[in-house]
């Protein structure tokens, strides 16, 4: 898949973040994201509070059943993480500070 002309190996990370945008236009798709944040800054709290180590590893795993039933029932289309998965965790993180600060809508 291609977005402006460059095919999504080739972009920067700010050309990613914004094509990333483009599949969470959906306010409901944004707001189970966030959701899928807070409960995995949650998890990883309770993990260190219990000193239960070995479940850290699955951390990044936490936000995929929230973040995927957005793009599902709402956006109908394929997440992010499924093209690059690093850039796409990195977003989501991103995207949670732009909700937080006003710059996307809630």
């Amino acid at each position: 898949m291609e977005h402006m002309g460059r095919g999504l190996s080739v972009m920067t990370f700010k050309e990613y973040y914004n094509y990333y945008l483009t599949l969470h236009q959906n306010k409901w798709t944004r707001r189970l994201h966030v959701l899928g944040q807070v409960a995995t800054i949650i998890f990883v709290i309770a993990c260190i509070k219990n000193s239960f180590w070995l479940a850290l590893p699955l951390t990044p795993f936490i936000v995929y059943p929230f973040a995927w039933s957005g793009h599902y029932f709402f956006e109908k289309n394929k997440p992010a993480a499924f093209k690059n998965p690093l850039w796409a965790k990195a977003c989501d993180w991103v995207m949670l500070k732009d909700i937080l600060i006003g710059r996307i809508k809630w």
